[in-house]
């Protein structure tokens, strides 16, 4: 990745951002140099990481790397044998503590956060150094008295002789005789020596060493003769407390010198871990979600050799700009498809066209960095190997460079360094020269990067590029809209449809006068104004299109219900007929027990007497009859199993292991890779079963019975994380319906913690809920209050 590339997307402004989230400063030096990885599996492992941070915050809350401090510096300097100061020495001690805190609280839960853990095991806890540096300094960074033998016994004796000391000099201050003599009765220090303040007038009165005179000149500052000898002895016992002390911090230096390479690794640990968490807390300011990484895919069979497809996956569903205000960025669908990876997006200035470039290289950075990313959650990206842009003026004075000049320098660095496993972004492509030439220098370019395979975004205004988007196999038109009557932009992007210019429409709006406004359209070509009329036929049409699909999906969804409470309907007559036939069934066998039991106590009496046993052979017999009468009820026969189907990549399948559904991303012999929530895992094409199988119909009730196809479960759980309220209560409340028509008894609603108004929308809208029959929030192993459990109400 080029740093021009970088800028120019404004990844490094992302990176500031995410720098003001760290907690010191080794984790902000590694946020400001975080760079995208090119690399799938290192790619998704970053993303892995922020999203089990994000997770241990919902489970743990609030976690940091404590009073942690980049020390590296200081450990150099005792490397080379200097020593440290005593705040140094507990900043070294402080990072220590910080590292092995977390370090075993993460161990703990190695289980639940196996990334997380394995950072954290890289920390070296140093037990030595840190215990010593806490044995030798207290609180405040001054050496205790047991930091040593020596220095216990030269503190002992200091005390002692300061106490002789100032003892002398207040029986001298307290002496009658000497009252008349001092300026005033109190014991002072000048120069590192106990003096006493003598009226200069009596001069020799106290015999004394003169330290120090008053600025009046009316005091002199006088060590007595009687004390000189107590003061050297406390004084020089300073000086050997000095140089013990400096003895216990050199050797405390020379510790951690030795230790150096462990306390540097604990601090590169702890900036990993910092950067980790910075992303986690970034992620849930921006409700950002997981980047669901993908390989380049081989095309299939069915798609046309000559469009040169890479195999690029790019699908950003509800994207927003990050550095964009969220309360009024609009969100916009970018993909790509099997059929192209060329995306030519039109529309008129201000439209939107450079913000939906930034937005989709800045994403698909953000994504390779291990950031999360501002869409929805089953927004999917290829892993690029590099990202080029020509995007924005680039004239240059200094060079002597026109705009166009600039512009076509980058391309060409663009068209040398891209491959096929690159992503291009051109803003105005060939714009700045002749409009004729320009266009055709566009198609050129577009042309050249058919041939060699390149995934690549381009905003234009030309209407040449529109029609060779149309006409050219693995090329598509987007445009951006804008809304006449208020002469401002919508920013929403439709991928399959070119652009207006709406010039003339917007010309007529601010007020031009109509005749030239005619003159004008006189001016263009049948052909240009056929396709603009055209164009806003076929944005008509597509409008219509949209809202008889969503009537159609409502009257399905309708009609789905309406047969689902059907079926059950029929099932529970089944199910009461069948309960009332087998109870009759068991009390005509009760009876004819007792019946057979009177007929065995008659024939033993019979026999005792010898008498004729022929009537009782004939109610035996009527017995029997009967009891073959009373036949058990008819076995519901075992329901045809379908022959077992291939899977295909997009299939919804249930996890047998796990109970919840989730979507195939990738097919081998031995295993299938299912996106389940958040998470993927790996399972045995056994362990799965597709959920758009409908079951046969049940046995017939009478001539002819109606078979509906079940229900579709939506999976046991809904992640609403990166949602803004109003579209998070859309999805919330369309999937209570589905889990409510599925006969689900219980569902989670994971909504995370952050500022909280999520969470509480959630809630609101489930109170009194026609489908809810109590809610609670998530136990501690269930992710807390970032978890709603939701119960719901039987059918």
């Amino acid at each position: 990745m080029h740093e021009k590339d970088l800028e120019t997307l404004e990844f490094l402004k992302i990176l500031a951002r995410l720098a003001g989230y760290t907690d010191f400063s080794a984790s902000r030096e590694l946020a400001l140099a975080l760079r995208p990885e090119t690399d799938l599996a290192a790619a998704r492992a970053r993303q892995g990481e922020t999203s089990e941070a994000r997770h241990l915050f919902d489970v743990q809350g609030a976690i940091s790397v404590g009073g942690a401090r980049d020390v590296r510096p200081k450990v150099e300097e005792a490397s080379r044998g200097a020593m440290l100061l005593p705040t140094d020495l507990l900043e070294v001690a402080g990072t220590l503590s910080s590292g092995r805190k977390l370090k075993r609280n993460l161990g703990r839960t190695s289980d639940q956060f196996p990334r997380l853990a394995g950072m954290a095991g890289r920390i070296e806890e140093c037990p030595a150094v840190a215990s010593e540096i806490d044995r030798c300094l207290d609180d405040r960074g001054e050496v205790v008295d047991n930091a040593s033998p020596q220095l216990t016994r030269v503190r002992r004796e200091l005390k002692v002789a300061h106490g002789r000391l100032m003892d002398r000099l207040n029986r001298i201050l307290a002496s009658p005789s000497n009252a008349t003599y001092l300026q005033e009765a109190l014991v002072t220090q000048r120069h590192g020596r106990y003096v006493i303040p003598l009226k200069a007038s009596f001069r020799g009165r106290i015999p004394g060493i003169v330290h120090d005179q008053s600025s009046s000149g009316a005091t002199l500052f006088i060590e007595p003769l009687a004390t000189v000898d107590l003061n050297n002895e406390w004084r020089e016992l300073q000086l050997e407390e000095e140089r013990e002390v400096e003895r216990v911090l050199a050797q405390l230096s020379s510790l951690v010198a030795e230790n150096a390479p462990l306390i540097v690794r604990t601090v590169e640990a702890l900036a990993d871990l910092d950067t980790t968490f910075a992303k986690a807390r970034y992620a849930e300011d921006l409700q950002a979600v997981e980047a669901q990484l993908t390989p380049f895919k081989k095309p299939s069979p069915a798609v046309d050799a000559r469009a040169h497809h890479p195999g690029s996956v790019l699908r950003l569903i509800e994207a927003r700009h990050p550095l964009l205000d969220p309360q009024t960025v609009v969100p916009v669908d970018v993909y790509l498809d099997e059929d192209y990876y060329i995306l030519v997006i039109t529309g008129p200035n201000t439209g939107g066209k450079t913000v939906t470039l930034k937005t989709v290289g800045l994403l698909t950075l953000m994504a390779q960095a291990g950031l999360h990313i501002p869409a929805r959650e089953d927004s999917v990206l290829s892993v690029f190997e590099s990202v080029y842009t020509d995007i924005g003026d680039e004239q240059s004075i200094e060079q002597s460079l026109s705009t166009f000049s600039a512009h076509l320098a980058n391309i060409i660095r663009v068209l040398d360094e891209a491959n096929g496993c690159s992503l291009v972004l051109l803003d105005e492509l060939g714009a700045g020269t002749d409009p004729v030439e320009g266009a055709a220098l566009a198609q050129a370019i577009l042309a050249h990067q058919i041939r060699r395979g390149i995934t690549t975004f381009v905003a234009t205004h030309y209407s040449e590029l529109k029609t060779y988007a149309h006409l050219t196999l693995g090329v598509e038109n987007a445009s951006v809209e804008f809304d006449v009557a208020t002469l401002s932009p919508t920013y929403e992007l439709t991928v399959g449809l070119p652009g207006r210019s709406n010039a003339l429409a917007i010309a007529t709006r601010l007020g031009l006068p109509r005749a030239i406004v005619d003159e004008a359209r006189a001016h263009l070509s049948a052909d240009g104004l056929a396709v603009e009329d055209m164009l806003a036929e076929i944005k008509v049409l597509r409008q219509a299109t949209l809202q008889a699909h969503d009537e159609i999906q409502a009257a399905r969804q309708a009609a789905d219900a309406a047969a689902r409470e059907l079926e059950n309907r029929l099932a529970d007559i089944e199910g009461e007929r069948r309960e009332i036939l087998e109870a009759a069934r068991s009390e005509a066998r009760e009876e004819l027990a007792r019946v057979q039991q009177e007929i065995r106590r008659l024939r033993r009496r019979m026999a005792m007497t010898a008498a004729d046993q022929e009537p009782l052979r004939q109610i035996e017999a009527q017995a029997k009859a009967l009891e073959e009468k009373v036949m058990p009820p008819p076995s519901v026969p075992r329901q045809r199993i379908l022959p077992r189907e291939p899977l295909q990549v997009g299939d919804t399948v249930l996890v047998a292991g796990l109970g919840a559904e989730g979507e195939v991303l990738e097919l081998s012999e031995d295993d299938v890779e299912v996106q389940v929530g958040r998470f993927r895992v790996r399972v045995r094409p056994e362990d799965v079963e597709l959920r758009d199988r409908s079951s046969p119909p049940p046995p017939p009730l009478a001539a002819k019975a109606i078979s509906f196809p079940p229900a579709p479960s939506p999976g046991v759980e809904l992640h609403l994380r990166g949602y803004r309220v109003v579209d998070a209560l859309a999805r919330l409340e369309e999937y209570l319906n589905s889990a409510f028509l599925a006969g689900l008894p219980w569902v989670r609603i994971v909504h995370g913690k952050g500022s909280g108004a999520l969470r509480q929308a959630v809630r609101d809208a489930l109170s009194g809920h026609a489908l809810v029959a109590s809610f609670r929030s998530g136990g501690e192993e269930e992710g807390g209050e970032g978890v709603t459990v939701i119960r719901l109400v039987s059918k």
